[in-house]
Order: structure tokens, then C-alpha cells, then sequence
């Protein structure tokens, strides 16, 4: 070993993006002692969010989508907790953990990547932050999941109409992806579970998806997003589409045409938003997003990359910028790693690159939409590549196992309706913020 010091390597974040660039950076530089990588992230886990649905609607362990990051590294270092500084100009980081942040640690770096991903963005709509229900955490899917149960739960013996008519209403809002398959996976979910309630009847429960758009599923093509409108409302899902969620208040959803669905169920699913310490950074930014070049280097600040749904990763075959989603930021991880190791090792770096090869979505009751290579899928051929290619996608054999398991036992038993305890006990009826993951607290640059 050379007797300078390493080279060292922080990644600030364990979602898509900071999994993959660590992994990658694992492969590259990871039997080189002169060169320090160290992962930060406030969980010890790494989520498989494309089935985060599936964990709310009981088809899925809530363990088995979740991966130990410790055991997804084999040579990185790995810091659980939260960020409390960037100093970009003296290029260090302030991580804190243990009880309430106690225990400061400062970690200078020589490579800093920005990862850290995106937060729920409510657009300041009134009563949304302290009562909706959100899809981006797998504390947010088991805790619909408690929720859904509650409600069957209750009603069962709620005597008055209005009361169980409120309590067996779930509106979702955004008709995306995360917005079609949680509706699904909802409906789904109540409607499999109501032989065990004896009081209830499938015209006590009520699921509805509201959508600014005229099509669901913008992101598919129009055929494809009218064949999901037509197979959920002909399940009993109600489309309010063109439609916009104006408030949540104790008297209900609140739309944009006036009218209110009475309900203490509301999930939200329509806007993200840059995780909250990026807009107190100094470097370049664009929607909330850090602007990084083609080879996904932050501008001004030499030694700074940023990737994921953080960044601003700029499409030069279309002028525009690259979707924030899970397939891309897990091809600029393995992009980024390579680039680092060319400016430490000397080498060409690579421009990102990537063309969309796919996008899928589950609509419930074994069906699906799909475009592959610019070929459309529906039905139940849709669903099959949707569990298919996911399920390849999961990282580790052993999750993917656990997984395929969970699956084939669905196809034989019904949907388990055991609440999941937590360690604040059970969800109440609005939502706790308090529980939800607590912003970084600022940035120095």
C-alpha cells in the first residue's frame, strides 16, 4: 500500500441510483486499498419499490421486498443514518445517528455522489401533509395495508351508514403508475377479503382514483391507458378523470369540480419532489433538480456527481432531461462508477446514454399493461412479464426466492388480514407524520 492517503468515495443515499453506484464502484474499486467507499443511508435496508403495492394489498411479506444493504455490500462501508451538512466548499459531510441525531460524525470526501432521491410533494394542497397517505416507503405501504384492515375491521359492526360508508372509501390520487397499481391492489384487497366479514357486502366498498389527465397512465400510450380505464371501472372502480384534489379535511376529499367524497382515506400519489436538502445547495439546479452534464458531474463543483431522481441528467438525443424512474437511475449508478474509476485509475469517461426498454404496470386481478420495445401487452400476458421481469429485477437470489414463494402461495390461499403491529402500535385514523421519514435538516455549501 502507497503511504498516501486514499482516495476517499461517499454516496449519499441507498435508494436506485446509490445502490447500484456503490455496487458498481464495489466491482471497480473495491479490492483497491487506496480507495475508501462509504455508503450513507437513513435506513439499513434498500426497497424494491416497484412492489410496494403488493405488500399494501397483502400479496407480499413486507421482509421480502426489503434487502439488508449490509448484505447487498461486501467491501463498501456503510453508515446508518441521516445528513445533516453538505459542506461543498470544504468538501465534507455531517452524518448524525443514534437517538434524536445525538452522535455527529464529519466525513471528508475526495468523490461525493448525490443520491438521495425524492420526496412526496404535495403542491401545498390544504390537509394533505397531515392526513393522506403516501406510496414511496415501505413504512407508507404497511401502513395502508393497517389501514385497509382497520376499516374492514370496523365496519364489520359499525351500525350507522354514514360511518362505515366514510371508513369503506379510499380515493387514490394520480393516475401514474403508483397511482393505477395502488388503486388496484386496493380494490383487490377489500373485495377478496369481505367473506370474512359477514356484515359487509361488495357494495359497501367504494375505490376511487382521481386524475388531472383524460387517460390514465400517461406515461403508456393512449390505447393502452384507456384499456386500463375500461378494466378497472368495469371492476367497480370509480375514474374521476380531468379532475384534481383541491384539500383533505375531516369533512372529505375536496375536488376541483366542487364536489366532495366523503371519506378518511386518501392516498396520494401525485407529485414528487427533490429530497429538501438539494434546494439548499449552491450548485446549478432546474426544477428542483441538480443540473449535471452528460457524464453526470454536478457543474461548478469538480469532484460532485449527482444521479437518480435528484438530478437533472441531461437526454441530448431529445434535448430534454431523463425520467426520474427506477431503471434509469439504476443504469447512471453503473455509469457514474465507471467515470470515478476512470478520473482515479485515468481512463475515458462515458456519457449516459439510455433508451427506455420497457414500462409495465399491474391493474389487478392477474392483468396488466405493458410496452416493450415499443411493442403494447395487455391482459393477463401484461401482468405475467410485469411479475417476470420484477422479479429478475429483485436483488439476491434469496429475496427473489421468498418472493416467487409468496406468489404461488397467493395463487392457493387467500390474503392474509393480520394487521403488521408497529412500534407506535397500530395506525390510527390519521396518518402520523410524525412517523414519516424526517427531512435532512440543512446543507452548508
Amino acid at each position: 500500500m502507497s503511504g498516501r492517503s486514499p482516495t476517499r468515495v461517499i454516496v449519499l443515499g441507498g435508494g436506485f441510483a446509490g445502490i447500484y453506484a456503490v455496487m458498481e464502484l464495489e466491482r471497480r474499486l473495491g479490492r483497491d486499498r487506496d480507495v475508501e467507499i462509504t455508503l450513507v443511508n437513513k435506513d439499513n435496508f434498500f426497497v424494491f419499490t416497484p412492489m410496494l403495492h403488493e405488500v399494501a394489498a397483502s400479496d407480499l411479506d413486507l421482509t421480502h421486498i426489503v434487502n439488508p444493504i449490509r448484505k447487498l455490500l461486501r467491501r463498501a462501508a456503510f453508515f446508518h443514518g441521516d445528513v445533516l451538512e453538505i459542506d461543498l466548499e470544504h468538501k465534507a459531510v455531517v452524518v448524525t445517528h443514534g437517538v434524536e441525531g445525538s452522535h455527529p460524525h464529519r466525513l471528508e470526501y475526495d468523490h461525493l455522489v448525490l443520491a438521495l432521491g425524492a420526496v412526496t410533494n404535495f403542491f401545498g394542497t390544504p390537509g394533505l401533509a397531515e392526513r393522506a397517505f403516501t406510496m414511496k416507503t415501505l413504512g407508507d405501504a404497511i401502513a395502508l395495508r393497517n389501514r385497509i384492515i382497520d376499516s374492514l375491521e370496523e365496519g364489520d359492526f359499525e351500525c350507522c351508514p354514514t360511518i362505515r360508508r366514510r371508513m369503506m372509501t379510499f380515493v387514490v390520487a394520480g393516475g401514474g403508475f403508483a397511482g393505477v397499481e395502488t388503486v388496484a391492489a386496493v380494490h383487490d384487497f377489500m373485495l377478496e377479503a369481505l367473506p370474512h366479514y359477514p356484515h359487509l357486502a361488495p357494495s359497501d366498498v367504494r375505490v376511487v382514483l382521481i386524475h388531472p389527465g383524460a387517460v390514465i397512465l400517461p406515461e403508456l400510450s393512449e390505447k393502452l391507458g384507456r384499456y386500463a380505464q375500461t378494466k378497472l371501472a368495469a371492476r367497480g372502480i370509480e375514474l374521476r378523470l380531468e379532475t384534481k384534489v383541491n384539500g383533505f379535511s375531516s369533512d372529505g376529499v375536496e375536488l376541483s369540480d366542487g364536489t366532495v367524497i366523503e371519506t378518511a382515506n386518501l392516498v396520494w400519489t401525485a407529485g414528487t419532489a427533490p429530497n429538501p436538502l438539494i434546494a439548499q445547495l449552491a450548485c446549478a439546479k432546474e426544477r428542483g433538480r441538480v443540473v449535471v452534464d452528460e457524464f453526470l458531474r454536478v457543474r461548478g463543483w469538480p469532484g460532485v456527481w449527482s444521479l437518480g431522481d435528484c438530478a437533472c441528467v441531461p437526454d441530448k438525443a431529445n434535448g430534454a432531461s431523463y425520467p426520474p424512474t427506477a431503471q434509469h437511475a439504476s443504469r447512471q449508478g453503473k455509469v457514474l462508477a465507471r467515470n470515478i474509476q476512470a478520473v482515479i485509475r485515468g481512463g475515458r469517461q462515458r456519457p449516459f446514454a439510455f433508451n427506455t426498454l420497457g414500462q409495465l404496470a399491474a391493474i389487478g386481478r392477474r392483468t396488466g399493461v405493458a410496452n416493450i420495445l415499443g411493442i403494447n401487452f395487455s391482459g393477463f400476458v401484461a401482468w405475467w412479464m410485469w411479475r417476470t421481469i420484477y422479479l429478475m429485477k429483485l436483488p439476491r437470489f434469496e429475496r427473489k426466492v421468498r418472493v416467487a414463494l409468496d406468489w404461488t402461495l397467493d395463487l392457493l390461499f387467500t390474503k392474509d388480514l393480520v394487521q403488521c403491529p408497529t412500534g407506535r402500535g397500530m395506525p390510527v385514523v390519521i396518518p402520523d407524520v410524525a412517523a414519516r421519514p424526517t427531512p435532512p435538516l440543512r446543507a452548508v455549501s
